[in-house]
């Protein structure tokens, strides 16, 4: 038997496929930002630590797994002409595996979010539903090259930014602690659109208008790179205006680092987008933990 026949003979799911079905290298970002959202609430975690915990597991390997899960299985006509070797278009996750994967993981999700009480859970219920909206038909906001990365920046940074702080200090989050969180998700939307270059061909044949489709690489490069920049602008003159002092220097600082990171990237922005997104994306989110702290310490989370 061939392999090619033996992986369509499969009836039960390879355990190596099914994790990278869930991609952990995806959990990092939504997971430091709940921390963020700790940091910035002004609780102290003494006895929280639990929830801190609880809500890290939530953030990375459930919701933004099953994200990745439902997206795999939606996507698996384009990935048939991206990328053919991952789990579903392999055969590795066979028959509706993915589906009832993304499925079960959607209930774990919501179990999990009901144990850090009425602000955790109901951040958890947009989570789980923005994943879905992402993906899946008659929504599919992946469609767009506006509204889908936007979503996906809202719901990897602002939304566990907002969770960490509701569940730490048990009520709604100061509204300095929310602008600053909305606008880090706000210029992740650049990050996801360079993430959209890797399925450009794909994309381009299936109908998704993501913005390296719609405007060509080069014009989507310089598109992310000004939607990453002008967020971190202005939540340096924020942290200036409410009186941050060692902070607003620090992101700058990073800004600056970006700034070179986005001209290596501009020199070739089909070939260089990940390898921005391994290199000037860790500038970004270096920045988010600087401006949690700050929010700290100007008692903007209190």
């Amino acid at each position: 038997m061939s392999v090619s026949e033996s992986l369509q003979s499969r009836r039960l799911p390879d355990p190596a496929a099914l994790l990278r079905l869930v991609k952990p290298v995806t959990w990092f970002p939504p997971v430091w930002a709940y921390l963020c959202g700790t940091v910035s609430s002004g609780a102290a975690p003494d006895g929280a630590w639990t929830l801190v915990l609880v809500g890290m597991v939530l953030a990375g390997p459930v919701v933004c797994g099953m994200s990745q899960a439902a997206n795999d299985w939606c996507d698996r006509h384009v990935d048939a002409i991206n990328e053919p070797d991952r789990p579903i278009p392999s055969g590795r996750v066979p028959g509706r595996w993915g589906l009832w994967v993304a499925l079960a993981m959607s209930g774990l999700a919501l179990a999990l979010g009901a144990t850090l009480g009425p602000w955790g859970f109901g951040a958890t219920v947009v989570g789980v539903a923005a994943a879905w909206a992402y993906s899946a038909e008659p929504v599919r906001l992946k469609r767009s090259g506006v509204w889908g990365p936007g979503l996906v920046g809202l719901s990897y940074e602002t939304l566990p930014w907002f969770t960490g702080a509701a569940v730490l200090s048990a009520g709604r989050p100061a509204a300095e602690v929310i602008v600053i969180a909305v606008l880090y998700g706000i210029g992740a939307h650049g990050i996801m659109t360079l993430n959209d270059f890797k399925a450009l061909e794909g994309d381009r044949q299936t109908g998704v208008a993501s913005l390296p489709v719609t405007l060509g690489p080069a014009r989507a490069a310089r598109v992310a790179c000004v939607v990453m920049l002008v967020p971190q602008i202005a939540v340096v003159a924020l942290l200036v205006g409410w009186g941050a002092l060692w902070a607003p220097a620090a992101i700058a600082a990073l800004i600056v680092a970006q700034l070179w990171a986005m001209r290596v990237m501009l020199r070739d922005p089909k070939a260089r987008a990940p390898w921005y997104n391994g290199t000037g994306v860790l500038f970004y989110v270096s920045g988010m933990m600087i401006a949690a702290v700050a929010l700290r310490g100007i008692g903007a989370g209190g």
